[in-house]
């Protein structure tokens, strides 16, 4: 099964990306430091997502509208007072089918599903405000995981496709550390 084979394949990529954005994410002492690493998130998923958009619709993934994506960030850097001026640059994977489509927001779907640790962590540094990406689907967000894995899952019908969709989120989760690349990992 994709959705088993792909967490698995995904492991080491994963963990790189994750000790760049935890590091990143307890130096914030400020929203405007909050505000920056938000952009880092809203410069990438708004790439991402022009990437994957002509490939994903509501026949693929019947909730995608409904789905968090970049205008949350954008809204929760606005709620802190910033725009979205001053983005890291950023390079996404070549996209060229639903099944790399899928791939690529594993990724960033999966992120959402860590989205409560960080705002658990943000409110222990007294920043509540622009938490709305991280907030996930609230109550929703473990039946929202299992509509997408279901998705994903269906995307991938022979090993080929899952060599495919493992191959473009490894690349999702390098492209999306490369974000975070003036983070010094100790």
């Amino acid at each position: 099964m994709l959705s088993t084979n792909i967490k698995e394949a995904t492991k080491t990529a994963h963990q790189q990306l994750e000790v760049k954005v935890i590091k990143k994410l307890k130096a914030i002492r400020s929203e405007a430091e909050y505000a920056d690493f938000l952009k880092h998130f809203y410069a990438y998923f708004s790439h991402l997502e022009r990437q994957i958009l002509p490939y994903l619709n509501v026949e693929i993934l019947p909730d995608y509208r409904d789905r968090r994506n970049s205008g949350y960030l954008k809204s929760d850097i606005e709620a802190l007072g910033f725009t979205i001026k001053d983005l890291p640059s950023t390079t996404v994977p070549e996209i060229s089918n639903v099944l790399e489509a899928l791939a690529a927001l594993y990724v960033m779907e999966g992120s959402i599903m860590g989205g409560s640790i960080i705002v658990q962590m943000l409110a222990k540094g007294g920043i509540t405000k622009g938490i709305s990406f991280f907030s996930g689907y609230g109550s929703e967000t473990g039946q929202m995981w299992g509509k997408f894995i279901a998705a994903l899952n269906n995307a991938a019908k022979t090993t080929a496709d899952e060599d495919l969709a493992i191959k473009t989120a490894n690349a999702t989760f390098t492209h999306f550390s490369d974000v975070f690349a003036t983070v010094d990992v100790v």
